[in-house]
């Protein structure tokens, strides 16, 4: 049995597979506040928890943690002449945004994500 391929916007592929960043203000789920998770638009896989979200004031959806260590990757970038983290996902690699050191506790942490590389699944249950 073949697995049906995603079919992405031209938006969507250039953040996801050409590490391009949406425009700060512009993503469909930066006020987003409904319950639920958010997943990889690639492939489906869980990323972060809705109750993880919070307003950092950066124009993207931001994040304490993932749902788990494994479902992004961190990765070295000194593109544009700056040092730092790339997030992928952990399961297709596509490219999610950005982790910085400045978050809120308990982590402290800041994963600024495109909201192109997300989907959004509604759920009722706080504890998903």
């Amino acid at each position: 049995m073949s697995q049906k391929k995603k079919v992405l916007t031209a938006e969507q592929h250039q953040v996801c597979f050409l590490k391009g960043t949406e425009p700060p203000f512009s993503g469909k789920y930066l006020n987003n506040k409904e319950v639920g998770i958010y997943t990889c638009v690639c492939c489906d896989a869980k990323l972060f928890r809705s109750q993880d979200k919070y307003d950092s004031g950066s124009g993207w959806p931001s994040y304490f943690q993932p749902v788990d260590e494994n479902a992004v990757k961190r990765i070295e970038d000194n593109s544009h002449g700056m040092g730092r983290i790339e997030v992928i996902c952990g399961s297709c690699g596509a490219h999610l945004g950005h982790v910085f050191t400045d978050g809120p506790a308990p982590t402290g942490l800041r994963y600024c994500i495109n909201s192109l590389s997300l989907s959004f699944i509604k759920n009722n249950n706080e504890n998903i």
